[in-house]
């Protein structure tokens, strides 16, 4: 990691470890162009020698956007879809961690260093919020990002093995699982065993 990105990497790292007393810590990113596909043939399962898979005969029904917040205390996940990704969308996103918190809790939102979460609209939005605060990975550091980690679990157990006859089904398919998901919630254990090998990880998930 170069000197220049271990200033931002140190940043968030220590809000895992050492998150400030009686604040929130969200980690937040947009999941874009899921997909919702109809699948033509049925699922086929496993069998000996064979793996799970499905036809390649599909319907596109169009394609929404999964924003996500997760927090790092709780491990439970705030989820909202949008039709289109934009700054406004992620504003109202903002808009609504903002209201799932106590008026005088301090939010600190991680996310990543794209410009769709630096344009003028959310400039506005923290100086109009200022206990909210941005902390920005550093580029091409996007495993900081405990959501990430997340993402990928809703990929593995909804998306990918889904079947999804309209947006409005797929809307609905990634609501239920967010609410069965925050049933039992569980915080990522953020450690780092090796430099070469960067891991975050709950009792079911890990990644490098």
């Amino acid at each position: 990691m170069t000197r220049t990105l271990r200033p931002k990497a140190a940043d968030v790292i220590g809000l895992y470890l050492a998150p400030p007393a009686h604040a929130a810590v969200f980690c937040v990113d947009e999941k874009t162009a899921i997909q919702a596909l109809d699948r033509k043939d049925r699922m086929l399962p496993l069998a000996p020698g064979r793996a799970e898979s499905h036809g390649f005969e599909y319907k596109r029904n169009g394609t929404l956007s999964l924003f996500a917040a997760l927090n790092t205390s709780t491990g439970e996940v705030l989820g909202k879809t949008a039709a289109r990704h934009t700054s406004e969308q992620l504003v109202a996103f903002l808009e609504d961690i903002v209201a799932s918190q106590s008026p005088r809790r301090e939010i600190h939102v991680i996310c990543n260093n794209v410009s769709s979460h630096k344009t003028p609209l959310v400039q506005a939005f923290l100086a109009t919020h200022r206990r909210v605060h941005m902390h920005y990975n550093p580029t091409y550091s996007s495993w900081l990002n405990q959501v990430e980690n997340w993402f990928a679990r809703i990929q593995r157990e909804v998306i990918t093995r889904g079947v999804f006859t309209s947006i409005k089904d797929l809307d609905k398919k990634l609501m239920r699982y967010i609410r069965q998901y925050n049933k039992n919630p569980k915080p990522l254990k953020w450690t780092l065993a090796d430099p070469a090998r960067h891991t975050t990880s709950d009792s079911s998930d890990s990644v490098d």
